[in-house]
């Protein structure tokens, strides 16, 4: 983390300089007639959304929710490895870490074949498997990861916060200007119930749910079925003798249906979902008037021979597994594409819902606003064309499909009855089978972009095998070389709409003149025809749009740091203070050599291209100059 680049100020550091002319926000001051962007819903997505934006002051957001303040309990509570890599760049991931229970193994339960009427333990595996990610797959109150996105956009320059008591009402677009095209009309839902405000937009994200107000005014319509199968879900406080109850538990009864026990955070509360009845085809979920005393009595008929002493209902829901996706994530017709850029998105729950007992909707949701907001922040900074937005419903609809296919394809494995279904095949049960084979889907690895103006051919993928370009950078340990602090590579990364450059140095580089590195250096500082020069405005840091960090194969003591190039130790700020913290080495201490444990080719080095939202875009060799400039131009604007 740094901080003081404009001169010292004592305090928290996290909570960053105000911007000047922000909003009013006294209680009594009137709503803004005219913002860039307006975000619908403060769940997960929208707020993932408004902290990404708040770095931005010039850009004028407002985000609105229809209820009277953030939510206290309920909801989701699982968060997957990559979703607590995207944490680490908002600077709160230490934070979960430190409050949230880490999944750690798996176990698994069927009927004993002893006594089919108790359960047994069949197995267990690893959740996170070995370097699969650095992050740990957790367990936490939505709410409180509410609060932690809230205090990141309240601390940032922008210092915004959510408008809580309005709902949105309405919704229009005006393709014919690009002045605020899109005319919303807000309805008060606090106080003054039912009295109306227009506003203006350049944008709008609908971040508001399965039930999407924005969706509906833009014509989309989720599609898909229901599995007619109802389940519960509570977070309790409660004793018990089953032994794996502060483990991740997948249960499966011979008779009694299935549970799912989640241990979470705090080292008493657990949840629970539970399977209940199943539904007739034209029945809904609320007309069996199911109650916490139903899924206490199946959870207990499950879990037999154990017993199960609940002594507070914390919060409990019951809820139909259905899987629908809308056909697309913004306002413009396939037939229009080429001539109009979106105006309008949907993200989360308001364009894909699944069953939650995988646990990526929250973590899906989340990364669908963390791909738009930098693109947002893009076109609004007049650093790219319009046109970009469009990647956006590209490349997050396939990964929402994907979410639903898989989804669907578990929930039928955990309701199915043991031994009654296809799956059923091999020694393992099919829930175990599914579970081993799916393990990179519910880390949120399995992330893969297609090839676009945003995404590179992979010509020059065997530099480095183990970054795949279209996947996210998958970070490694390494020493920084001015102070020899060790740290993963991927935490230099802040959610703040940069591009990354990571150039690993081939054999004999130390960084020298005349070397790849330092030739790479002086191009990318000094020539007209370098995407740094290109792109920076003359005003900016040099590193504010492409932040160049080189690592080197020589450990801590064998570099000089004297002798590296001026772009990795540049002036930046008000006060023109040198950056520290662009060069590393590998790990002299044993932790691990990130060129071997990622396939970085040791001879020739190679640049590693990294979109803002921690996406490899490219893989170059260090002297192909100008292929990446042509990389840049695809998609970024000259600097004005």
């Amino acid at each position: 983390m740094q901080y003081y680049v404009d001169g010292f100020r004592g305090g928290d550091p996290d909570i960053k300089s105000a911007a000047p002319n922000r909003r009013d926000r006294d209680p009594h001051a009137p709503l803004p007639e005219k913002v860039d962007v307006l975000i619908v819903g403060s769940g997960p997505a929208g707020l993932c959304l408004a902290a990404q934006l708040a770095q931005f002051p010039e850009i004028e957001t407002m985000i609105i929710e229809a209820s009277p303040c953030n939510i206290v309990k309920g909801k989701a509570d699982g968060i997957n490895t990559r979703t607590m890599e995207m944490f680490q760049a908002f600077g709160f991931a230490d934070k979960v870490k430190r409050e949230s229970y880490w999944v750690n193994q798996t176990t698994f339960w069927s009927p004993d074949p002893a006594n089919p009427a108790h359960i047994k333990r069949i197995g267990r595996v690893q959740d996170v498997a070995d370097d699969s990610s650095e992050m740990p797959h957790v367990l936490i109150n939505q709410a409180r990861l509410h609060q932690l996105f809230l205090d990141v956009m309240k601390n940032a320059p922008a210092r915004l916060e959510v408008d809580y008591n309005l709902a949105l009402k309405d919704l229009t677009v005006d393709p014919t200007t690009d002045d605020h095209p899109v005319t919303v009309t807000l309805e008060d839902t606090g106080v003054n119930w039912g009295e109306t405000t227009t506003i203006r937009a350049n944008y709008v994200v609908g971040c508001d749910g399965a039930r999407s107000k924005v969706r509906k005014a833009i014509g989309g319509e989720l599609h898909g079925d229901a599995a007619h199968q109802a389940w519960g879900v509570m977070d309790i406080l409660a004793n018990t003798d089953f032994p794996d109850v502060r483990q991740k538990c997948l249960i499966t009864s011979a008779k009694e249906g299935n549970l799912l026990i989640l241990p979470r955070e705090g080292g008493y509360l657990f949840r629970m979902y539970v399977e209940l009845d199943k539904l007739n085809e034209d029945e809904r979920v609320a007309q069996r008037n199911l109650t916490q005393d139903h899924m206490i009595a199946a959870a207990q008929r499950i879990l037999r021979p154990y017993t199960l002493d609940v002594k507070q209902v914390v919060w409990w829901s019951v809820y139909e597994i259905g899987h629908r996706l809308t056909d697309r994530f913004d306002d413009v017709p396939d037939a229009e594409r080429a001539t109009r850029a979106p105006r309008v998105f949907t993200a989360g729950d308001a364009c894909h819902t699944h069953s939650p007992k995988a646990g990526q909707g929250m973590n899906v949701s989340m990364q669908d606003t963390f791909n738009l907001g930098w693109k947002l922040a893009h076109v609004l900074q007049g650093r790219a064309d319009a046109s970009l937005l469009h990647s956006y419903s590209r490349e997050r609809w396939l990964e929402a499909k994907r979410l639903v296919d898989t989804d669907h394809e578990w929930a039928r494995i955990m309701s199915a009855p043991p031994g009654e279904s296809e799956l059923d095949i091999g020694d393992e049960p099919r829930f175990v089978q599914a579970f081993k084979a799916n393990l990179e889907f519910t880390g949120g690895l399995a992330v893969k972009y297609d090839q676009s103006a945003l995404v590179a051919a992979p010509t020059h993928q065997a530099l480095a095998t183990g970054q795949e370009i279209g996947r996210r950078f998958h970070s490694a340990p390494v020493v920084r070389l001015s102070d020899a602090r060790q740290m993963q590579l991927g935490h230099v990364a802040e959610a703040d709409g940069r591009w990354r450059i990571y150039a690993f140095a081939g054999k004999g580089d130390t960084g020298a003149p005349g070397g790849a590195i330092a030739r790479l250096a002086d191009w990318l500082e000094r020539d007209a025809a370098s995407p740094v020069v290109r792109h920076t405005r003359k005003d900016e840091d040099i590193d504010a749009v492409i932040d160049l960090r080189v690592v080197f194969q020589p450990t801590f003591e064998q570099l000089d740091y004297g002798q590296m190039p001026s772009l990795l130790k540049p002036t930046k700020g008000k006060l023109g203070l040198q950056d520290h913290e662009k060069v590393f080495c590998t790990d002299h201490k044993g932790v691990g050599d990130i060129y071997e444990m990622r396939g970085i080719d040791r001879d020739r080095g190679c640049m590693i291209v990294v979109r803002p939202d921690q996406y490899v875009a490219n893989v170059l060799p260090l002297d192909a100059h100008a292929d990446l400039a042509a990389f840049f131009a695809g998609f970024l604007l000259p600097a004005r």
